[in-house]
């Protein structure tokens, strides 16, 4: 029971606590079976985060008081009294930093704390696989809000459910481009000559839904750009009290009926794009889609066919329903095997050393600097198909080498934890090796035999 304990932590969850491992030995699978009916251990409710509408003003507001603050001053400055330095909060930068640092420091402190790992995990899976990017443009100030408000309250919930909220945020609808979108049949569209942005349909059906191979063709992305258009969002104003909410324009929306994947959806606004991501949600190919991805990212990089399979019958017979999904895939007998097959994320990784060596430090900005040294900065994945989750991807030498530096700085700043043996037998039981006990038991310090637990195989790989 104990080696299966180690893997609920490590394969399931994201990392062991001292003394963790012990605790849940005596049934580690209800353990994890006990978190599928904890939907609100995935949300992350730190008063100090704004929502996204709120960031959205804070940062218009910025922007209206440097743009009065500019016009405000003489055309010869000679003859201007000296100013007064404006106050952080009134720069854009600022405050897009200060919003962003909040963010970042939210997730990792919930993480590292959080008593449901396994909820973490899927959050953070599902997360990845609705990518948006901090870095273009308002996106920076609502990546995390996004995650909070779309992703983590549906993380056991429906998948549709999900999907719906993903398509109505903010930071999905400007990160692809959605609310330059416009029918060309439209009232707007025919006003000004504008048409079709296909980012957002494209990568509903590729990355979201169906998958590349899931059966759907160019006429396909076409009508599901043009039952899309008119969603969008109210641009940042500080004069607005719906700034950075979720708009439908519905003069910019493609009038008459749309036929995708062979079906007609009759006209309706809003609600006929509801109901094609409704049936997208409940499209077999969407379930071996997810169904694949996620035993991709618990069991192997190239996952058994028949834990696929099993994935995607639990997905269609509960009707979208996650957390049936998630019990299936503690169900698989394949994602219990000993052997690791996975290499830790460098998001990961980082998280769940914070979790093994109390007192690594979260709030001075090193982690965020490492994490971007890893080449994984938070809110930040280089595309809309998320971070790679194939242990190639990560193994580079000058990334590897950066791990160890950070292990090294990390568990030089850690108070004093013991021993680091008994530590790592605590964390890993059985499936600690000889030979990693042994380097552990040499180091001359304990703050080197943590670093060195920290590197081995075991804490690396799930």
């Amino acid at each position: 029971m104990t080696t299966d304990a180690v893997l609920a932590l490590n394969r399931f969850g994201i990392g062991a606590r001292p003394g963790e491992t012990a605790r849940i030995a005596g049934d580690p699978r209800g353990w994890l079976a006990a978190q599928l009916s904890q939907p609100a251990a995935a949300l992350i409710d730190d008063p100090a985060l704004l929502p996204s509408d709120a960031a959205a003003r804070s940062l218009a507001q910025a922007r209206n008081a440097k743009r009065d603050r500019a016009a405000a001053e003489p055309a010869s400055m000679p003859a201007a009294p000296p100013q007064p330095a404006p106050p952080p909060s009134a720069d854009p930068g600022q405050v897009r930093r200060t919003i962003e640092r909040a963010e970042v420091e939210a997730r990792l402190a919930h993480g590292a704390a959080t008593e449901a790992g396994f909820v973490e995990r899927l959050a953070l899976f599902f997360a990845n696989h609705f990518a948006v990017s901090s870095d273009k443009g308002p996106v920076r100030v609502l990546a995390g809000a996004f995650e909070r408000e779309a992703i983590r309250p549906h993380v056991l919930g429906r998948f549709a459910d999900m999907l719906r909220a993903v398509q109505r945020h903010p930071a999905m609808l400007v990160y692809l481009d959605n609310q330059r979108s416009v029918g060309p049949g439209s009232p707007a569209g025919a006003r000004r000559g504008l048409g079709l942005n296909e980012n957002l349909a494209r990568e509903t059906l590729e990355l979201h839904t169906l998958g590349v191979d899931g059966g759907y063709g160019q006429a396909d992305v076409t009508a599901l750009a043009g039952v899309l258009t008119g969603r969008g969002w109210v641009p940042p104003r500080a004069d607005r009290p719906d700034a950075g909410r979720f708009l439908f324009a519905a003069s910019r929306h493609e009038p008459g009926p749309a036929t995708i994947l062979g079906r007609t959806y009759e006209p309706g606004g809003l609600e006929q794009g509801d109901a094609v991501l409704d049936a997208l949600a409940r499209h077999p190919a969407t379930a071996r889609h997810l169904a694949r991805k996620l035993a991709i990212h618990f069991i192997a990089d190239d996952p058994p066919e028949g834990a696929v399979a099993r994935l995607a019958a639990a997905y269609r017979d509960g009707d979208g329903d996650l957390a049936a999904m998630a019990a299936a895939l503690v169900a698989t007998p394949e994602a219990w095997e000993p052997a690791p097959r996975k290499f830790k994320t460098p998001y990961e990784f980082v998280l769940s050393a914070l979790r093994l060596v109390p007192g690594a430090d979260r709030r001075d900005g090193r982690v965020p600097r490492a994490l971007a040294a890893f080449g994984q900065r938070t809110f930040a994945p280089p595309s809309p198909r998320g971070w790679p989750d194939a242990a190639a991807e990560w193994l580079a030498p000058h990334a590897f080498k950066a791990r160890i530096d950070w292990a090294a700085e990390a568990c030089e700043r850690a108070p004093p934890a013991g021993n680091p043996v008994a530590l790592a037998e605590d964390a890993f039981g059985p499936l600690l090796s000889a030979p990693t006990r042994r380097e552990i038991a040499r180091a001359e310090t304990g703050a080197q035999g943590l670093a060195l637990l920290l590197m081995s195989p075991e804490f690396q790989r799930r």
